[in-house]
């Protein structure tokens, strides 16, 4: 892939645990750039995997929800709505599937979408095609960054500068195929289709099939949205029907086909043998129903006034990672009830001011990065409250931070700080090599009892850093002097474990010359914070837990143990 290039002055940014407008937006177009030629991948995966992995049937269901899915953009882009229909099996009228796959046939040969082959690694996508369906952007040239959309987003002020900060949040037919778990979902498919040659005797045959039933629902959700008539027909999984952004329909059995037909915001399911369920989609995030079957989707208010709602989804089947090694530190995903979501909110209702306090520029990357929240379970043998919490993020899931629910807004605030900064320096690997050492786990970090790899530290490191700089800011600006020890004590803790980490960091001879200017940045960071240290009392303890888990460490990993 072609990447941008990433300027000086936005490694500098970056370095520091920053970031302003021009350097988010680099790393927002990126990764938009990446997730769509991941949904284009999947598509000529299907194209060339075969009946023998994917039946024709599916793959004439794809070409279908695929000319659905484009016919959909070009009427929300000209403003207008219209009625589509599609599927023989749908609740459609008669005829109406043949026309709709006749529609998909002509679109797929005018637009070039089954062209081609899809590469079976996904890791490093190919260069934008002029053939892309839903307008891919070029990758930006120097000083090139996100432009404006269409329907211009909200903006604020960059704190930092007094520019105009754009908040890229597409909306309608893209916002569904940016959403950060549309890239779990394409690696899924695509490790499905790859599956051409060989023995099979592991691999589940209905997978492909049931990976590209989910696509199908993003293209009915995109109808939806965009006001566009259609009769689909979808699949259930697992006895659940998922349309992301608007609920969930519990079917009570297995894989189900559902017919659903979308008149002017209403949406009626039909199942044979089963009463019909009606929702009535709303605005931004969720739909209402009287029926016991349906589940809306819920969100929390934007963090900024006129930013938009931010989905805090316990529905989506993408949402945490499917299977595999999940860490003992991490609890699994959480379905809400309505007192989880009370407190949800309620912690959430103090986290933009608490992110202010320890720099606007803080709740300013939130507003631009943050695109949804999934509820985490606490681990096992965690306590609840204030006294245990676990987070994350995903790789492959690029604007969704995962976290149990948070104690307060001033706890929740630390962990956005948190988990951005690795959501930030995932994005920066992808367009800069920083270093080349190996995944061996070999070095100390104080905050994990385990040895850890050199890319493991610096994002530990990375994290920690901009939690120091937000705990001392913090501490000079909180209004209570409770609150401001508090944020003194947290400074220092995060302060001396950064200070312990950075000589294996900078010492390292893996560094790239761009990788050795992001961590000399991140050297001055930690100089500047220390022209302003803790009160002596908890730098002192602060010291000491480091010494004492410094000792601890080399104990246990001493070598011949």
């Amino acid at each position: 892939m072609i990447h941008p290039p990433v300027p000086e002055r936005a490694l500098d940014e970056l370095g520091r645990t920053g970031g302003g407008p021009e350097t988010l937006g680099l790393l927002v177009r990126d990764q938009h750039t990446r997730r769509l030629l991941l949904v284009r991948a999947v598509h000529d995966a299907a194209e060339a995997a075969g009946p023998r992995v994917l039946p024709a049937a599916a793959l004439t269901r794809l070409h279908e929800d695929w000319a659905l899915l484009e016919e959909t953009e070009r009427l929300e882009r000209a403003g207008r709505p219209a009625h589509r229909a599609a599927g023989p099996d749908s609740g459609a009228p008669p005829g109406a599937g043949r026309a709709h796959r006749d529609a998909a046939g002509a679109r797929a040969g005018a637009s070039g979408i089954a062209d081609g082959r899809a590469p079976q690694a996904a890791a490093a996508p190919p260069a934008p095609a002029p053939d892309l369906p839903l307008a891919v952007p070029c990758p930006a040239g120097p000083g090139d960054y996100v432009p404006s959309p269409p329907h211009s987003p909200p903006r604020t002020a960059d704190p930092t500068t007094g520019a105009a900060f754009p908040v890229p949040s597409p909306t309608g037919v893209r916002s569904l195929l940016l959403h950060p778990f549309i890239g779990p979902w394409a690696r899924d498919a695509l490790r499905g289709l790859g599956a051409v040659s060989g023995p099979d005797a592991d691999r589940d045959p209905g997978e492909p099939a049931r990976a590209l039933a989910h696509f199908a629902a993003l293209a009915a959700v995109a109808a939806v949205r965009a006001g566009v008539s259609c009769a689909v027909r979808l699949t259930a999984r697992d006895g659940v029907l998922t349309l992301p952004s608007l609920g969930a329909l519990r079917t009570g059995r297995g894989d189900t086909d559902v017919g659903l037909v979308h008149r002017r915001g209403r949406l009626t399911f039909r199942r044979p043998g089963e009463a019909d369920v009606v929702v009535h989609a709303q605005s931004g995030v969720g739909a209402w129903s009287d029926a016991a079957a349906w589940t809306p989707a819920h969100a929390l208010p934007g963090l900024l006034p006129g930013t938009g709602p931010v989905p805090l989804d316990d529905l989506d089947p993408y949402r945490t990672a499917r299977g595999g090694h999940r860490p003992r530190t991490l609890g699994g995903p959480a379905t809400l009830d309505d007192t989880d979501r009370k407190l949800w909110l309620h912690a959430w209702s103090g986290t933009a001011a608490a992110l202010g306090l320890g720099g606007e520029h803080r709740l300013a990357e939130a507003a631009a990065l943050l695109r949804c929240l999934v509820p985490l379970t606490l681990p096992s043998g965690a306590r609840g409250g204030a006294g245990g919490s676990c987070s994350a993020t995903r790789r492959e899931a690029f604007g969704a931070v995962l976290s149990s629910t948070p104690a307060d807004g001033t706890a929740f605030a630390a962990t956005l700080v948190h988990e951005i900064q690795h959501t930030k320096l995932a994005a920066l690997g992808d367009l800069v090599t920083l270093h080349h050492a190996d995944a061996r786990e070999r070095y100390f970090a104080p905050w994990r009892p385990d040895p850890r790899p050199y890319d493991g530290l610096l994002q530990g490191a990375y994290s920690h850093l901009a939690l120091a700089d937000f705990f001392q800011r913090t501490a000079r600006t909180a209004p209570s002097p409770l609150r401001r020890e508090a944020a003194w004590a947290q400074h220092a803790h995060y302060q001396e474990q950064v200070r312990a980490a950075l000589p294996a960091l900078v010492g390292s001879g893996d560094l790239t010359p761009r990788g050795r200017r992001f961590v000399d940045r991140m050297v001055e960071t930690c100089e500047r914070l220390a022209e302003q240290p803790a009160p002596r009392d908890h730098t002192a303890r602060a010291t000491a837990y480091v010494r004492a888990a410094r000792t601890l460490w080399a104990r246990r990993h001493a070598p011949g143990r």
